[in-house]
C-alpha cells in the first residue's frame, strides 16, 4: 500500500510539475503541458484508475496551492480527470468465460473495450475541453468571437513593428480557424498521450492485457451519422456553429486516424512495407494537406468497408469437401 501511494505521489508530481512549467515562459514548456496527462494515464493502466486518481488529486492540490484554485480546478478538469477515464478505458474489459484455470488462457478470453470506442471517448473529450477553453472567454459567439479579436491583435502588434486593429484580415483569419486548431490538437494530444501510456507499459512489463491491433480500428457506424449533423450545423453562426464546428473537427481528426489503420491494413504483404509506411508518416508530418486524403481513407472505409474486402480477398481459397 506505501508502494501504491508512493507511485500516484511521484506521478502526481511529475504532471503538475509539467503543467506548471507554463510560468517558465519557455517554448519546451508547451510540449510538457501537452504531456502533462501521461504520467497519469500510465499509472491507470500499470497500477489502476484508483492510483491515477490518486495521482490526480496530489497534482489538482499542488497546482491549487502554488497557482492558484482557478488553475487548480481547470488542471483537474482538463488533465487529470481525461487522462484517468482514458487510462480506466484502456484496461476496461469483461470475461467471455468462467472456470479458466491456465492465467494467459484466462487473459485471452477477456473482451476488451473496443479501441473505436475509446477513440470516441476522445473525440467527446477533445470536444468538451476545446468548448470549455472557448467558453472561458465569453458566454456567447460575439463575446468570444471579440476576446479572440483583441487577443490575437495584441499578439500580431507585439510580434510587429506596426499597430494592428481588431478588423486586421490576418486576425479574422486567426478568429475563424482557432476553433478547428484547439479541437484538433486536443484530439491528436489525448490520443498521442494515451499510446505513448500505452506503450510504455506494455515495454515495462506491466499492461496486463494483450496490445490491441489497432489496424483494425473502426468507429461505432452512427458516427458518420453524427458527423453529417455537425456538419450541416457547423454553416449556422453563433454557439451552434462553434460547437458544430468542433465537433466536425473532432471526428475527422478521428476519421483520419482510422485512415491510418486503414492504410496499416492494405499495405500488409508488401515486401516494403515499413518504407513505405515510414514514408506515409513523413508525409503527413511534413504536408497537413495528406491528413485530408487520411480522412477520406477512413470516410471511404466506414462506408464501403475497404478493409473487410482486402481481408477477406486474402483469405485462401477454402479446401474441396471431396
Amino acid at each position: 500500500m506505501m508502494v501504491f501511494g508512493l507511485i500516484a505521489l511521484i506521478a502526481g508530481a511529475a504532471s503538475a510539475l509539467m503543467f506548471a512549467s507554463i510560468v517558465s515562459g519557455a517554448l519546451i514548456s508547451l510540449v510538457l503541458i501537452c504531456l502533462a496527462p501521461l504520467p497519469l494515464m500510465l499509472v491507470a493502466i500499470a497500477w489502476g484508475p484508483l492510483c491515477a486518481a490518486l495521482g490526480g488529486l496530489v497534482a489538482t492540490l499542488l497546482i491549487g496551492g502554488a497557482l492558484g484554485l482557478p488553475l487548480g480546478v481547470g488542471y483537474g478538469l482538463a488533465i487529470a480527470g481525461p487522462a484517468w477515464w482514458l487510462g480506466h478505458l484502456a484496461m476496461l474489459g469483461r470475461p467471455l468465460a468462467d472456470g479458466a484455470s491456465d492465467s494467459d488462457a484466462a487473459r485471452l478470453q477477456v473482451e476488451w473495450y473496443p479501441t473505436g470506442r475509446i477513440l470516441l471517448w476522445i473525440a467527446a473529450l477533445a470536444t468538451l475541453l476545446t468548448a470549455g477553453s472557448l467558453f472561458s472567454l465569453g458566454s456567447d459567439a460575439s463575446s468570444i468571437n471579440e476576446a479572440m479579436r483583441r487577443g490575437f491583435a495584441r499578439v500580431l502588434s507585439l510580434m510587429g513593428e506596426t499597430n494592428v486593429t481588431e478588423n486586421d484580415p490576418r486576425v479574422s483569419l486567426m478568429v475563424t480557424i482557432t476553433p478547428v486548431l484547439l479541437a484538433a490538437s486536443q484530439m491528436t494530444t489525448l490520443t498521442l498521450n494515451l499510446w505513448l501510456a500505452a506503450k510504455v507499459a506494455a515495454v515495462s512489463g506491466r499492461l496486463h492485457r494483450p496490445w490491441p491491433d489497432l489496424s483494425s480500428t473502426s468507429l461505432p457506424p452512427m458516427t458518420l451519422v453524427a458527423l453529417c449533423i455537425a456538419l450541416a450545423f457547423s454553416f449556422f453562426g453563433g454557439m451552434i456553429g462553434i460547437v458544430a464546428v468542433i465537433v466536425t473537427t473532432v471526428l475527422m481528426v478521428a476519421y483520419a486516424l482510422v485512415g491510418l489503420a486503414v492504410l496499416h491494413t492494405i499495405t500488409r504483404g508488401l515486401a516494403n512495407r515499413a518504407f513505405w509506411l515510414a514514408a506515409a508518416y513523413v508525409i503527413v508530418f511534413m504536408f497537413s494537406v495528406s491528413l485530408v486524403l487520411l480522412t477520406a481513407l477512413g470516410l471511404a472505409d466506414a462506408v464501403f468497408g475497404f478493409r473487410e474486402r482486402f481481408l477477406r480477398n486474402r483469405q485462401p481459397p477454402p479446401l474441396p469437401t471431396s
